[in-house]
């Protein structure tokens, strides 16, 4: 997948969203109970108070930790280690962070503290300039389940769910923090026979709109010049 480095625009306010909503509900079913035990004014105040302050705390741990989208299940028995290395984006579901970006490739590592180095890069054919992204990611449910979050700017984190995973680890399939953002990822600049269907209608049943599908330019003969 290519989280670059914008990606904190599109993930975070569906997630914000749906943690204001819950506290929201939970601010509301209390305030009744609280109103009847003090004088107007001070309830009224009290209220304001409390809910500036959770919804707050509800913001910067949505940002923390990107939900995972209903219905979406990602990969277990995952071993973080085979999925490090070199990935071509095949196809993905365009966003102003990527738009218009050709031969786009991400390549995962190991920091010295536990976490994944991500590198993304993208050739912009309209400046003929490569762009380049660096974040780190780390898992979120445990070691062995593919659910990772991704950031590239500091404490703000989007999701990457490996939902589809070739047994040898040359092919996957990611969704992020919504089923607006999916991305089809392979060893090599071309999918084996029957993959590329195969992972379309999965995404198809996950609820993905594979209508906006873009797929990438990777060709293998690259008259841009190679990125080292």
């Amino acid at each position: 997948m290519s989280f670059f480095d914008r990606s904190r625009k599109t993930d975070h306010p569906d997630t914000l969203h749906h943690a204001v909503q819950h506290l929201k509900t939970v601010l509301e079913q209390r305030q009744q109970a609280l109103s009847s035990h003090l004088p107007a004014k001070t309830s009224t105040a009290v209220w304001c108070a409390i809910g500036l302050a959770a919804l707050a705390g509800g913001a910067i741990y949505a940002a923390r930790n990107p939900r995972i989208p209903e219905g979406v299940h990602p990969v277990e028995g995952f071993d973080l280690d085979r999925y490090l290395g070199k990935w071509y984006e095949l196809a993905r579901i365009e966003h102003s962070f990527e738009k218009g970006l050709q031969r786009t490739q991400a390549e995962y590592s190991r920091r010295p503290d536990g976490s994944v180095q991500v590198i993304n890069r993208g050739f912009d054919a309209r400046r003929g300039e490569w762009k380049v992204a660096h974040g780190k990611a780390r898992p979120t449910i445990a070691p062995n389940v593919a659910a990772l979050k991704v950031t590239f700017f500091g404490p703000l984190y989007g999701g990457y769910n490996v939902v589809a995973l070739g047994e040898s680890y040359q092919w996957a399939m990611v969704i992020g923090s919504s089923l607006e953002h999916c991305w089809i990822l392979s060893r090599t600049p071309t999918l084996p026979d029957g993959v590329e269907g195969r992972l379309v209608r999965q995404a198809e049943r996950l609820g993905v709109d594979t209508q906006k599908l873009v797929w990438v330019h990777q060709d293998g003969v690259n008259p841009t010049g190679s990125y080292s």
